[in-house]
């Protein structure tokens, strides 16, 4: 199989993977090579993601590098597999590959935590407050593009609805809930709705008013997706450049202790619904 241009962000974790698994061990990408009967440069590729690596040869090498853990290495031989072609990849070459490797780590993840303070996370908003959102982007984008983003956030939100959904924890702060996107009636239908979504039983949104103060991260948007394995997690953040994506175990460790610190300022969310009921009075 030829060497992928643009590997998407799993199969350049699946690579990152093997990279650390190898290095741990002290094995050499020459002596790999070697166990694996390939010649070095597809090493390098497979741990750049741009080259596959069979289940077999996988679980060779990680026996090769002394890896016991069975759970883990199950985890990495699902990431090598070949996929179905999942739906973000019908906007591939027309909006940004990160945004689809959002859309495809959501897909995949187990359980997701987020911390927005000043915008309502993407999975939760409605139609017409994102279209308000993609309207503030500096250049501005053309109408065919907006179509396009608005229409690929709508699906992402499916992931939420399907069978054996994610759990959904929604850490969203007071500043996000008063910003009036799209003016006052876009606002209150927005409200309405993370009402709405809050009732789902694998959807759990918790307020963090202005009164809890300061805390760790702030004004930073925050995505962790869980993986089959910690090992696997991965945090997204956002910047105006683009999405970022960090899995260092001590990025990993870092913001699951900031999302904890969150989760601790924020009421129940019981009292985040009355909180965001009474904000929709003020509309």
């Amino acid at each position: 199989m030829p060497p992928r241009t643009t590997p998407t962000e799993r199969q350049k974790r699946l690579g990152a993977e093997v990279r650390k698994m190898r290095l741990a061990a002290g094995v050499s990408a020459e002596s790999a090579a070697g166990l694996l009967g390939i010649d070095r440069s597809k090493v390098s590729a497979i741990e750049q993601g741009i080259r596959t690596i069979s289940e077999e040869r996988l679980r060779s090498l990680a026996c090769h590098c002394d890896c016991a853990d069975v759970q883990y290495i199950s985890a990495l031989v699902d990431l090598a597999l070949p996929r179905k072609r999942g739906w973000w990849e019908r906007y591939r070459g027309t909006l940004p590959a990160a945004l689809l490797d959002i859309a495809e780590l959501e897909e995949h993840a187990w359980r997701m935590r987020c911390a927005h303070s000043v915008h309502i996370p993407g999975l939760l908003q409605t139609s017409d407050h994102a279209l308000a959102l993609f309207r503030f982007v500096v250049p501005a984008l053309p109408d065919q593009e907006v179509a396009m983003r608005l229409a690929h956030r709508l699906e992402r939100q499916a992931v939420l609805e399907r069978d054996e959904a994610p759990e959904y924890v929604a850490l969203v702060h007071e500043a996000a809930l008063r910003m009036q996107f799209g003016g006052p009636k876009v606002a209150r239908a927005q409200l309405e709705h993370l009402l709405l979504m809050s009732e789902r039983d694998n959807v759990m949104l918790r307020v963090q008013p202005f009164r809890a103060g300061g805390f760790p991260g702030a004004g930073q948007t925050v995505n962790y997706l869980e993986g089959p394995v910690p090992k696997l997690d991965t945090v997204q953040i956002d910047s105006t450049h683009g999405p970022d994506f960090l899995h260092t175990e001590a990025q990993l460790a870092k913001y699951r202790a900031q999302l904890d610190w969150i989760e601790r300022l924020s009421l129940s969310p019981e009292a985040s619904r009355d909180f965001i009921r009474s904000l929709t009075h003020e509309l």
